[in-house]
């Protein structure tokens, strides 16, 4: 439900950009790193837009990497643990049944 609901929030936000571009096509100059030169408004909206989530999709693409790695590892930890733990189990249930033994053994013989 969460993902259909950020896709049709998607979907309308492109669908207001697009819009937003073609009503504004009149020739721009646009200033680089090295030069200028004219471009229509339509193309640098639609450009900014473009880079503005490449940019934020390549952040959210590096957090989730980072949290799927960080989750298999805590998984492992976490393997280790419960083997651990029934490896420690068992030694105490072997440890409890031949205390047992021992102790009914004296009642036996009395």
């Amino acid at each position: 439900m969460k993902g259909q609901k950020n896709f049709i929030f998607a979907l309308i936000f492109a669908l207001i950009v697009a819009i937003f571009a073609v009503i504004n096509v009149d020739p721009v100059e646009v200033n680089y790193l090295f030069g200028s030169g004219q471009a229509p408004l339509v193309l640098v909206i639609l450009g900014s837009v473009l880079m503005g989530g490449l940019i934020a999709g390549t952040f959210g693409m590096v957090r989730l990497y980072k949290l799927q790695r960080e989750k298999r590892t805590l998984e492992q930890q976490l393997k280790q643990y419960e083997l651990e733990q029934t490896h420690h189990s068992s030694t105490v249930d072997t440890s409890d049944e031949e205390q047992r033994s021992k102790e009914s053994e004296p009642s036996k013989n009395s």
